[in-house]
């Protein structure tokens, strides 16, 4: 089945937040956001901005009706800033104005005196000054400190990875309506309704079933719009509210960047030792989490680094410990992984340390490590897994061993042009680790004519959610896909919804609207089973028919619609749905937080020119474990769009901050994403033949986030053809592999041990500094 969007996508008729119609009167909003990032506010002065033309009201903290709080996990997030500024760009002031010319014309005329303090941008530096969102976590299996001795190698290291700019095609926004009685009605592009209906509640004073929060589609969230819509959407429902006029506010993209927190860079020591067989016997890290100026989501990001700390390896003894550290930079928050690639980075770059020093493939180490099922994860959850089945896939579908031979004699017959490889395996829980918010409902309303109409908290932002729950409800009344319709998520119709967020919305709200359509699709064949007296067994519904004992009947869909209304039959069900199976005790440490793993092994080919440092990916080809895929065309889309993004992350895009937390690389101009000149040239991508069961919907495993770690495989074949041209090259585990730090690489001398590791520790930084 086709993606239900792509015709009005590509005819430019689906409606985003900017396309709904505006009302007459509505008023226009622009943030005034700190120009500094860290600091004390002494004075402010709207005086000249309130003259300017078309300037309604400008809003401070003063005017805030509710409490000045935003913050989710942690209460460490004003709204508006009061006394204190932690970042560039925290709002100070919100300018509501006849138009958004007039209101970001009045912004410029807004002036702010603050004393700055130290500004703090490198997580190492806030935690050695006890600068901690939370506390720290750790995580242990077995026992790292006796394992030591009974390890032939040993090797340490800094790992690094740098953050990354969403850059959804559709910017934050929010439009807010005045109801009657109070109410409110707001339209946000979020990605979790109930959190945006809860903050904008809090800041305005009033109880949630006051206001609602409608979300019709996103042009795209990647975890940018779980938590941090939500200022944006308390902003006009405070405006609103206080002028009883609807107000809007979509930023423009510089806005946004600046803004806006990103992926979390994180800083990490590790260590790690080998047997003389090359088994993992021991691994030790330690992660240090850029969270920003405010929790946000950071807590829960942390989390999930150090459940993916091993990634799709068995590890006998670990001992992981993760800080989240407070620094002056905007919040970071969710982004597509979640934690999970930064943890995953760290254990990808201790093996291809431990293999370089070894002089062996970095892919020797990886096969043998590979977990099975039964082996034990560092959180007490045992593994089904997958691994091996996809790894020996990729090798025998893709003849891995011809690649190999291809790749050696093109670097021994060219001079200036040098390919590299690198196997890439993964292993990805889907749950939220937070057990509660694992649970989805559904609203399912079949009309007299047969139609049907599914509500759900699922949020479409382009990963084809609405058409996987279209397709359930299809399949379980047996009948056309278009007599199905997917309303918007709206928190009156679904309530206390879970985000859409951590691949886990079609399983949670595909299973609900299963339960829903299923209650429903028994009553009405309990019709059938009175009126023809048989077995209500012995009844199914398909081909928009009734069947009996699989004999099709002369009764349609439409007529037996209209039996049960005369009956007086229920044709409506809301349904809950919660994962069984999963808990996790934070105490211990230990417990079964998910479902189930994703598995699935990539392999990466590049091209550099040795003289200019750029580079081209020639391939990327994957065995993935998709479990039994409902829609095979939407999730291949998924895989494709999910591997461009980690090649993104880990190749070009470079976030940089200066010394005083301001973004530098603001815009278009200054960021780089991945055009389709820089996609791979050839992606190939191959669905594993599955046995196991499982607890996604219809055993279709989510592909929203564990395909963007593929792409960190980009980094290390890159690393591998440098190390082709220049044996030698001193190459910092420094992630995004940049062309300019590929042309540095390639022509870079060894260091003395002594340099080593301090220079692994500053790399990272001094470059975002230059």
């Amino acid at each position: 089945m086709k993606n239900i969007d792509s015709r009005t996508h590509t005819r430019g008729e689906s409606i985003y937040l900017d396309d709904i119609p505006l009302i007459q009167g509505t008023l226009f909003g622009a943030s005034f956001g700190s120009p500094v990032a860290n600091g004390v506010i002494k004075k402010l002065d709207l005086s000249e901005a309130e003259k300017a033309p078309g300037v309604v009201k400008i809003l401070t903290y003063k005017d805030i009706t509710g409490a000045n709080q935003i913050g989710g996990i942690v209460p460490d997030e004003p709204l508006l800033a009061d006394h204190h500024v932690d970042f560039c760009g925290m709002p100070i002031a919100f300018v509501v104005a006849e138009s958004t010319e007039a209101a970001h014309a009045a912004v410029k005329k807004i002036k702010v005196e603050i004393d700055p303090l130290p500004v703090i941008t490198d997580p190492r530096e806030a935690q050695a000054l006890g600068q901690l969102i939370v506390p720290p976590r750790t995580h242990r299996l077995g026992d790292t400190q006796s394992a030591w001795q009974h390890c032939q190698y040993i090797f340490d290291g800094v790992a690094e990875t740098n953050g990354q700019e969403h850059l959804y095609i559709e910017t934050q926004g929010a439009y807010a309506i005045p109801q009657e009685n109070n109410a409110l009605k707001i339209y946000s592009s979020t990605q979790s309704p109930r959190a945006t209906q809860q903050a904008s509640c809090k800041v305005l004073g009033l109880p949630m079933h006051q206001v609602e929060v409608d979300v019709i589609r996103l042009g795209g969230g990647f975890g940018g719009k779980e938590d941090q819509a939500n200022a944006w959407a308390a902003l006009c429902a405070l405006a609103a509210h206080l002028l009883k006029k609807p107000v809007k506010y979509a930023l423009d993209r510089m806005e946004d960047m600046a803004m806006t927190g990103k992926r979390h860079p994180y800083s990490s020591d590790f260590k790690i030792g080998l047997d003389k067989d090359f088994k993992i016997l021991a691994y030790e890290v330690t992660f240090y989490q850029n969270a920003g100026a405010a929790a946000d989501l950071s807590p829960a990001v942390l989390e999930r680094t150090l459940f993916h700390c091993t990634n799709t390896y068995f590890i006998p003894n670990v001992q992981a410990v993760a800080y989240s550290c407070k620094t002056n930079l905007p919040p970071n928050t969710a982004f597509r992984g979640f934690g999970g690639p930064q943890g995953m980075f760290v254990i990808e770059a201790a093996i291809v340390k431990a293999a370089e020093n070894l002089g062996v493939d970095a892919s020797v180490i990886q096969q043998i490590n590979l977990n099975k099922t039964g082996d034990e994860f560092p959180y007490g959850q045992l593994a089904v897994s997958e691994a091996r089945a996809c790894w020996d896939k990729a090798e025998s579908k893709f003849d891995i061993s011809r690649i190999k031979v291809e790749t050696e004699d093109f670097n021994k017959n060219n001079r200036l042009y040098k390919k590299g490889l690198a196997m890439m395996p993964i292993c990805f829980g889907i749950s939220f680790t937070n057990t509660m918010m694992n649970q989805g409902r559904a609203l399912v309303h079949v009309y007299t004519d047969g139609s049907v109409s599914v509500s759900t908290g699922a949020v479409e932002m382009g990963q084809g959610v609405n058409t996987k729950m279209l397709q359930v409800a299809a399949f379980v009344f047996g009948i056309d896909s278009d007599k199905v319709k997917l309303q918007s998520t709206s928190t009156s119709r679904v309530a206390n919804t879970s985000p859409s967020a951590a691949s886990a919305t079609a399983d949670l709200n595909g299973k609900a609207v299963f339960m829903a359509c299923s209650q429903i699709a028994d009553r009405l064949k309990q019709v059938i089973a009175e009126e023809m007296h048989v077995a209500a067994e012995s009844v199914t519904l398909k081909d928009n028919h009734v069947y009996i004992n699989n004999e099709k009947q002369d009764y349609t869909w439409e007529r037996l619609i209209m039996a049960a209304f005369f009956k007086r039959v229920s044709l409506s069900e809301h349904a809950h749905y919660a994962t069984p199976e999963i808990h996790y005790d934070k105490l211990k440490e230990k417990g079964h937080p998910f479902a189930y793993h994703v598995y699935g092994t990539a392999i990466t080919q590049v091209s550099i020119d040795c003289l200019r440092g750029t580079y081209e990916i020639d391939a990327v080809k994957v065995v993935h474990d998709f479990g039994v895929s409902m829609n095979p065309l939407i999730d291949r889309g998924q895989i494709e769009g999910g591997i461009v993004q980690g090649i993104g992350w880990m190749t070009m895009e470079e976030l940089i901050y200066d010394k005083n937390g301001k973004l530098k690389s603001n815009a278009l101009s200054t960021y780089k994403v991945p055009d389709i000149y820089s996609v791979p040239k050839v992606l190939d991508i191959d669905f594993l033949d599955s046995s196991y069961d499982n607890l996604a919907i219809f055993r279709s495993k989510a592909v929203g986030e564990p395909p963007l770690m593929y792409g960190i495989g980009a980094y290390f074949a890159l690393r591998n053809a440098i190390k082709a041209f220049n044996p030698s090259a001193h190459i910092p585990l420094s992630a995004p592999m940049t062309p300019e730090k590929t042309l540095m690489a390639l022509y870079s001398k060894p260091l003395k041990p002594d340099q080593e590791k301090n220079e692994e520790t500053t790399s990272s930084l001094e470059v975002n500094q230059q």
